[in-house]
């Protein structure tokens, strides 16, 4: 955040020193409030830019083994441009190098997925996958892998046949 702040102070005195220009080469003729304008407006146009690079560079900086599952688009009645075309401004990636089968349970994987979000910490989100029952279940709270919690059939949530987590694990081989 800081950086993009940085960037569009930067931005914005470009602007301002461009219509500076344009002044002194037109002498004068054009009116003075085009420099604040012109300040303004690549501020704008440089932080419209940063949202809409963001997911871009972000998936370009995934580690290998690294796959985007599921990606989040954003709109906003103040951000007009964006019903046109929106931005991503958060998505999930599986980590292919992390997973790993269960003793405990025959045929459940035990995957890490990374919630990356535009204005938010990257969060690690352990899961267990039974791709053939089709069910998955979150483990942030489950410090102990025992057959017991993982037979427990009330933690374990349905995977629809379009689930993205399904498509990328279970539906790959």
């Amino acid at each position: 955040m800081f950086f993009t702040l940085i960037a569009v102070f930067i931005a914005g005195i470009g602007g301002a020193g461009l219509a500076m220009l344009l002044r002194m080469t037109f002498r004068g003729r054009l009116p003075a409030w085009i420099t604040p304008l012109f300040a303004g407006g690549a501020m704008i146009v440089a932080t419209v830019s940063t949202e809409y690079t963001w997911f871009d560079n972000q998936v370009g900086n995934l580690p290998e083994g690294m796959e985007v599952i599921v990606s989040r688009e954003h709109t906003a009645w103040y951000q007009p441009w964006t019903f046109v075309r929106p931005y991503v401004n958060g998505f999930i990636a599986l980590d292919h190098a992390s997973i790993r089968m269960n003793d405990a349970l025959p045929g459940v994987q035990l995957v890490n997925l990374y919630v990356y979000g535009r204005w938010a910490a990257i969060t690690e989100v352990p899961m267990a996958v039974d791709c053939e029952a089709g069910r998955q279940m979150t483990l942030i709270d489950q410090p102990d892998l025992t057959e017991a919690a993982l037979g427990d059939d009330a933690r374990w949530n349905a995977m629809p046949e379009g689930d993205p987590l399904r498509a990328a694990l279970c539906d790959e081989a």
